[in-house]
């Protein structure tokens, strides 16, 4: 009898020191959230439900559309779950500059671009010398069906490379319900000829370009400048199909590149959702956790001269 108590004393001992017990593996360090808007580029409904795919489903959640409120519950829940600072784009570029003037040490300004072609290239620049904004994108090109390699974009990417700037595209099979979105403009291979013409771009790609896996494996293997962030899919998907695709970039080995992101838009009680499915990721290790909630975007945005 002594025996077996003693044995299980020991199983119990070393149960808890290999960190078995799930409260210990709870992440409680900053966050850096990499993907957030001020709202979304087209109006929605006040209350409308967060969108989920894939349909038919039902989202959670109701939409807040006026700006001030929208950015007073930004801020709460980021405070709520220890968020120091958000990449934030929107279509409209002076609300970015009012949630940077509002909060100035808790966003990372960056003007959200939909057509090319609607971009005076020399205002941008003007507002990069002016410091009113310190990334570039959400590149959301994709959603008007024009690929990440398209002549178009080659001066936005210049110009990034230039002021070395980081920059975050839409570059995934996956996008908002839109005639000229495609699907095949999201292969994360289209990005190989931007990174072979400017190799000291600071790229991080949505979604860490869902569903293309394999693509977006080998693409992060061959770039080492190439990161991702692991956002909307964190809960517009099942969970389990986004832990698939999340579990299959950390057995690559690419924990040291996957950032975290909430891409939140008119849902602020998303940025909650995004991190709580990394949290509970049952394959992640605490120092992964750390990681892609604060390490990886603290070195990828040079904070503190990392």
């Amino acid at each position: 009898m002594k025996r077996n108590v003693l044995l299980m004393g020991l199983l119990i001992t070393l149960s808890f020191s290999s960190g078995s017990n799930p409260e210990q593996n709870n992440y409680k360090g900053p966050i850096i959230d990499m993907h957030m808007h001020t709202g979304l580029f087209i109006k929605v409904p006040e209350g409308m439900p967060a969108i989920c795919r894939p349909e038919p489903c039902e989202g959670k959640g109701g939409a807040i559309v006026n700006q001030a409120e929208l950015l007073k519950k930004t801020l709460e829940i980021m405070d709520r779950y220890n968020v120091q600072k958000g990449f934030l784009s929107g279509a409209d570029w002076k609300e970015v500059q009012d949630w940077k003037n509002a909060a100035p040490d808790r966003f990372i300004a960056s003007p959200f671009i939909l057509d090319p072609k609607g971009v005076d290239l020399e205002k941008l620049k003007a507002a990069y010398e002016q410091e009113q904004f310190e990334g570039l994108g959400e590149i959301a090109t994709q959603l008007s069906g024009i690929k990440p390699n398209d002549p178009s974009l080659e001066p936005f990417f210049q110009l990034a490379e230039e002021r070395n700037l980081p920059v975050l595209i839409h570059t995934l099979g996956i996008g908002p319900e839109m005639p000229t979105f495609r699907s095949s403009a999201g292969n994360p291979l289209l990005l190989e000829d931007v990174l072979v013409k400017h190799p000291k771009l600071r790229l991080f790609v949505e979604n860490a370009g869902f569903p293309f896996t394999e693509e977006m494996i080998a693409m992060m293997y061959q770039y080492p400048q190439l990161y991702v962030d692991v956002s909307t899919i964190t809960w517009v998907i099942p969970r389990e199909a986004f832990y698939d695709h999340f579990e299959a970039l950390i057995k690559a080995g690419l924990e040291k590149r996957i950032m975290f992101g909430s891409d939140q838009m008119v849902w602020p009680d998303k940025i909650g959702a995004a991190v709580e499915a990394i949290d509970q990721a049952p394959f992640l290790n605490y120092e992964q956790k750390e990681d892609i909630f604060y390490n990886n975007a603290a070195r990828f945005l040079r904070l503190n001269n990392q």
